[in-house]
């Protein structure tokens, strides 16, 4: 991102500066010149500038090289907040490098120097405006090179900082010397963004207006017409990030917001049925409007209503027991020739996005004055068949990913080009992201291919936009893979439809920016257990892994494919391997009461049971399947709701709900940390925000 107050005096300063450096390169150095101005009788007006350009004086050199300089910062500017990844360019760097923003100076794990002219670090936390750069080799301060306001820190940032282009998405500035009050004003792309808050003269919020996908310019205005923009500071992309949909508001009562979105386009949906109630017989019966929202006034609405969406070629989706006023519903499209024949089946897809390139090396700390060194750590190979490979890869969403063994393509060995380090490429999704690098020996002569990791590497903050290539990423390969970290598991009750076995996985947690799944990090035993788990091969948390944790999962699974019913542990951290991590918080598997199973169901009655014991269930959500799962049923309750009904969608309409024939039903109860159902988030609806979860399928008839 980048921040200016609108002046242009700088730049001017500049383009005369570099005018008259090139005008002292191409004259002679008593060349005369005059500024002449004529002005006719018209009024009119021209001004000149003459050089007398003359023969060259070969007397007068270009300014000396310096030994010792930083010549510039690539990218310039970022966040007050720090974190992100930026290139110091200059000449003379050592691979002791010291680095300074402003009076900070950086911890050695945030600065990778590459080369005599090129350092890559984490820029700190700071203070909005210019700050000095300076670098200087291990002590000695004849090195000490100085670029005044090299940085420059943006007054405000957004978070979060993308949504979908349908708008909609509730952002927080946070400022940096900033004064807002309730007369600021916020523009995207130079459309309104509401302010809905102004919790201080450096935080407010504001919604999002629709716009087109790409990054935006986001503009500050303060009541005595201070305009501060930050270039890049909002992304518009159609993705799940910036989508929370679900249920919020303030607490139920006599007025209920609906919202209906098409999941895809993220377009509000027309003439969608919203039913309020569980009982068609009593239940408000409202169609959402041209922009996909209906309201319900009347008093008596609360505490709680059941609130079911559904629409034509649209996947139903019920919410019981809603205690808020706005439900927010993204349905999903049947995909069918059947809701075709008007233009209806909607592109396969929806918007199309594109990708960012990244490039760059590992690198291994060097040995002598940037050698190319590497596999320093790595064991040589004892066959023909072992290899000598490095990877580097994308942080997963999820702890309980299994590490996934990259294509051969991929793979980095000592025979790929570079200067400091070993050249890769990855492609991905845009964005500002974290990767990681694992190198060790690889044997695909085996079946299933067999990677060994024996070192690991880190970098975050790299900031790739759609369509760009981001060069010049140095990762570099400072950790040992030479730890082991200790589960002991109390599995949850064994049924005699199962869990029959526990699959276990440990990953490395990156804040909050995703996982590190590791090669090593997955074992799988039966049921029970003889004694505890033990993973051998993961990193110690120093380096550029200082300040991450550990993250181990666990699934309760039955059949070798780990198939249902299951239970899942989803996130147990810690920071050491010194002491065995306790992993006790397995959810109950539940059973499906109503209809029972191999039965017909009555279309409108759900209940479901647990063995006493387990951890405590938040939500429950029922995924109802008919047409071969062509057409699915989603329905969502709070965890202390055993049995409930809903809305006979068939009698309203028979294109509205399921079809007859067979059904599949899946019951899935899930724990999350720090969860209010008023604040459901359709996070909230599947495994990715359950801490735990445990699910089986039954079969029924409809």
């Amino acid at each position: 991102m980048r921040s200016w107050r609108r002046s242009l005096g700088g730049l001017g300063s500049a383009v005369l500066v570099a005018a008259g450096i090139a005008s002292g390169c191409i004259s002679r150095a008593d060349a005369p010149f005059t500024r002449q101005s004529e002005r006719g009788d018209g009024g009119g007006g021209t001004s000149s500038l003459l050089i007398d350009a003359g023969i060259p004086d070969t007397s007068v050199d270009l300014p000396p090289t310096q030994p010792h300089a930083v010549l510039g910062v690539d990218p310039p500017h970022g966040s007050f907040a720090g974190g992100n990844l930026t290139l110091v360019r200059g000449n003379g760097f050592a691979s002791n490098a010291r680095v300074w923003f402003g009076d900070v100076e950086l911890d050695k794990t945030a600065v990778v120097p590459i080369d005599p002219r090129r350092i890559q670090v984490t820029v700190p936390p700071g203070h909005a405006g210019a700050v000095d750069l300076t670098v200087q080799n291990g002590d000695d301060n004849s090195t000490n090179a100085v670029l005044s306001g090299g940085y420059t820190y943006d007054q405000f940032f957004a978070d979060p900082a993308t949504g979908p282009t349908s708008g909609g998405t509730l952002i927080t500035l946070h400022g940096d010397g900033t004064s807002w009050d309730s007369d600021t004003q916020v523009m995207i792309d130079q459309s309104p963004c509401v302010v809905s808050h102004v919790a201080s003269g450096h935080e407010l919020t504001c919604t999002t207006p629709p716009g087109t996908q790409g990054s935006k310019a986001i503009r500050v205005t303060t009541a005595d017409q201070v305009e501060v923009d930050v270039l890049d500071g909002f992304v518009y992309e159609n993705s799940d990030n910036g989508f929370k949909g679900g249920l919020s508001g303030n607490t139920l009562g006599s007025n209920l917001r609906v919202l209906a979105l098409d999941n895809i386009t993220g377009l509000g949906l027309p003439a969608a049925t919203v039913i309020v109630g569980s009982d068609l017989a009593t239940a408000d019966v409202l169609k959402t409007d041209k922009n996909g929202v209906a309201v319900d006034s009347k008093a008596g609405l609360g505490p709680k209503r059941t609130v079911t969406i559904a629409r034509k070629c649209y996947q139903p989706q019920t919410f019981v027991d809603v205690p808020v006023d706005t439900v927010t519903a993204f349905l999903d499209p049947i995909l069918s020739p059947a809701c075709g024949a008007q233009g209806q089946l909607p592109p396969s897809g929806g918007n199309g996005s594109y990708g960012a390139n990244v490039s760059g090396q590992i690198v291994w700390p060097a040995t002598a004055e940037f050698k190319r060194d590497g596999w320093l750590g790595v064991p040589s190979p004892k066959s023909s068949d072992e290899k000598l490979v490095a990877y580097v890869l994308r942080l997963s969403g999820s702890p309980t990913d299994k590490f996934q063994l990259p294509s051969p393509t991929e793979a980095i060995t000592p025979d790929a080009t570079g200067d400091r380090g070993y050249s890769f490429t990855s492609f991905g999704l845009p964005g500002n992201f974290t990767l990681y690098a694992l190198a060790g020996l690889e044997n695909r002569a085996l079946n299933p291919p067999v990677f060994t990791a024996y070192q690991m590497g880190l970098v975050r903050g790299v900031a790739a936009q759609a369509g760009e290539t981001k060069s010049d990423v140095f990762i570099q390969v400072d950790v040992d893979l030479d730890h082991a970290l200790t589960l002991g598991l109390t599995a949850p009750t064994v049924t005699e439809r199962g869990p029959d076995r526990v699959q276990a996985s440990v990953a490395v947690q990156i804040g909050s920016e995703g996982f590190a799944p590791l090669p090593n990090g997955y074992i799988s035993r039966l049921l029970p257990l003889a004694g505890p788990l033990s993973f051998v091969g993961v990193p110690a948390l120093v380096g550029s892994l200082l300040g991450t944790n550990y993250v181990a999962t666990a699934r309760a699974v039955t059949g070798e494919a780990g198939g249902t019913p299951l239970s899942v542990v989803g996130s147990v951290s810690a920071t050491t391997t010194s002491d065995p991590l306790r992993v006790d918080q397995f959810v109950e598997v539940p059973a499906l009461k109503e209809p029972a199973p191999n039965s017909a169901w009555d279309g409108v009655s759900l209940a479901s049971a647990r063995v006493a014991g387990g951890a405590a269930v938040d939500v429950v959500v029922y995924d109802l399947e008919s047409a071969g799962g062509l057409i699915a049923w989603k329905v969502v309750t709070p965890g202390s709701t055993k049995a409930f009904t809903v809305p006979d969608l068939n009698a309203l309409a028979a294109d509205l709900g399921l079809s007859h024939g067979p059904l599949t039903i899946s019951v899935s109860a899930a724990k999350i940390d720090n969860f209010s159902y008023g604040s459901l988030t359709y996070r909230s609806l599947s495994p990715r925000g359950w801490t735990a979860y445990a699910q089986d399928v039954f079969y029924a008839s409809y």
